[in-house]
């Protein structure tokens, strides 16, 4: 049964020519303290599990940087898709490899600067960087450096009031702390996940964490993409993770308006026990997921080298294709020459050999310029990720203005 607290508290704010109640949140953690239930303490501990199986599997695959070079993309394009956008997983493989003629162009480069901003925060917590506020600007500022978000103050903490839902201010859903509160209350924000005023378990920090930095909306844009990539960051900074292999953007966009009714129930009803159970399900969920399109991968490489195998002497040219597949699973002909140092009639050699065992397909139906799916693999990637109706008919509740 959830505990009746206060979460914070509004304030009387001038803006776009209105006065509007903007709500400040105390600091965390949530005071009087979580009331966890036994059946809360067993799905944490479930969840914990979860998390570990996925953390142990990452040892055992023979090169986890494969996995992840493409796991990363795809949480990219899914936390992107909330937002709205329209690209497709090959849409972002396309982008990458200079081959994206016809594809929504500011729509991908989103998603390929969420993959930047993702990699420059996990480059810098390798490097011992804390996570602080200084990583999170600097994040923020790869995740909007180019595209829509470029005239937005990346990297800046936003100096004017926004707002969630709504034509204005005075009819919107919600409206976050004024511009002067923002500081005060990532500080806050910051020491909580530093431990101060006292520890708190990953997993809980992480579910907490997550819903302050959305109720704060500290920036004119990119919030609930950095959010959602702050609790990846989180969870490997406190080594539950050794490898950023937990991803949640796939479960709330599944659950999106779930995701977004338990975001206000916190602010309004206090409720943080409801979301901590809703958070913790979709740890043990996406854990394992994850866990299992892991093992499905492993098991489809080694059955596809072992059909390449089977070639014999002409294996050796489809065999490096094929490992170069492993990390592009969507490759022109021209990038696999380049790569590998092969001619382009050897590379053409082994894709039609490819082809023809049934492990890639053509897609363009050309004679030049043409691009190469390794199909297994991507079917195994691509789940989840339709993109969601479009930005003229679609605006989800917590996009701020």
């Amino acid at each position: 049964m959830s505990v009746q607290r206060v979460t914070g508290r509004f304030v009387t704010v001038s803006t776009t020519g209105e006065r509007v109640r903007a709500y400040v949140p105390a600091p965390l953690p949530p005071d009087p303290p979580l009331a966890l239930e036994n059946a809360d303490v067993d799905l944490l501990e479930r969840a914990n599990r979860a998390l570990g199986r996925l953390d142990g599997l990452a040892s055992l695959l023979p090169d986890s940087r494969l996995f992840l070079y493409q796991y990363v993309r795809k949480e990219a394009l899914l936390s992107s898709q909330i937002e709205g956008t329209q690209s497709s997983l090959s849409d972002l493989l396309l982008f990458e490899d200079d081959q994206a003629p016809g594809v929504p162009l500011d729509d991908v480069r989103e998603v390929s600067n969420y993959v930047a901003a993702m990699e420059h925060g996990l480059g810098r917590l390798r490097g011992g960087f804390p996570l602080s506020l200084r990583l999170v600007r600097e994040i923020h500022g790869v995740l909007l450096r180019k595209g829509r978000g470029a005239a937005k103050a990346p990297g800046e903490f936003r100096t004017t009031q926004n707002w969630i839902a709504g034509s204005r201010p005075g009819n919107a859903l919600f409206v976050p702390p004024p511009p002067e509160r923002v500081l005060d209350c990532m500080g806050s924000w910051e020491k909580f996940l530093h431990d101060d005023p006292a520890p708190t378990p990953t997993l809980v920090k992480a579910a907490l964490a997550h819903v302050q930095f959305e109720t704060v909306h500290p920036f004119l844009d990119g919030n609930g993409r950095l959010g959602r990539l702050v609790i990846t960051l989180l969870l490997c900074v406190e080594r539950a993770l050794a490898q950023p292999l937990l991803y949640l953007s796939l479960y709330f966009k599944t659950h999106r308006a779930e995701y977004y009714d338990w975001l206000q129930r916190v602010r309004i009803e206090g409720d943080w026990e409801g979301w901590l159970r809703f958070f913790l399900t979709g740890v043990l969920e996406t854990a394992d997921q994850a866990t299992a399109a892991a093992k499905q991968l492993l098991a489809l490489f080694e059955a596809d080298r072992k059909r390449i195998a089977a070639l014999r002497r002409a294996a050796a040219s489809p065999l490096r294709i094929h490992e170069l597949l492993q990390r592009r699973p969507l490759v022109s002909a021209r990038r696999a020459s380049e790569e590998l140092g092969l001619t382009v009639p050897t590379v053409n050699a082994a894709l039609e050999s490819l082809v023809r065992l049934g492990i890639v397909r053509e897609t363009t139906g050309k004679q030049r310029g043409r691009v190469f799916a390794y199909d297994g693999y991507l079917k195994v990637l691509q789940e989840g990720t339709e993109p969601l109706p479009d930005r003229t008919s679609f605006t989800h509740p917590e996009t701020a203005r």
